[in-house]
């Protein structure tokens, strides 16, 4: 079986501060992996200064705590597609209102 396409994901050195100040905060590693996208394994890596050694806990400014939810990627595609609906309704009633706006400026004396 073909291995699946990597996402693509690439964590920086600002992203290693936020990682390192969540676990100094408490947060578990799944849930900091799932808050960036990528494997726990990769937070291990920043957890255990095998990549980003460096650089400091960041304090300020953290995501708020996991866990955050348990939205399944069918889910996500789900509320993606619903604002997509929804942001192509909101585009034809601001046209409505464009052309009701104009309407009544072409009545007016």
């Amino acid at each position: 079986m073909a291995r699946a396409e990597p996402a693509g994901i690439q964590l920086t050195a600002k992203d290693a501060g936020v990682i390192k100040g969540m676990i100094k905060r408490g947060d578990r590693l799944q849930d900091i992996a799932a808050w960036f996208g990528v494997n726990q394994a990769r937070i291990s890596e920043i957890k255990d200064r095998k990549k980003f050694g460096s650089v400091e806990a960041t304090v300020e400014g953290l995501p708020p705590a996991g866990p955050y939810g348990s939205a399944s990627g069918r889910t996500t595609a789900k509320v993606i597609k619903a604002l997509e609906d929804t942001a192509a309704a909101l585009d034809l009633a601001k046209e409505a209102v464009g052309e009701a706006l104009a309407e009544i400026g072409r009545r007016q004396p």
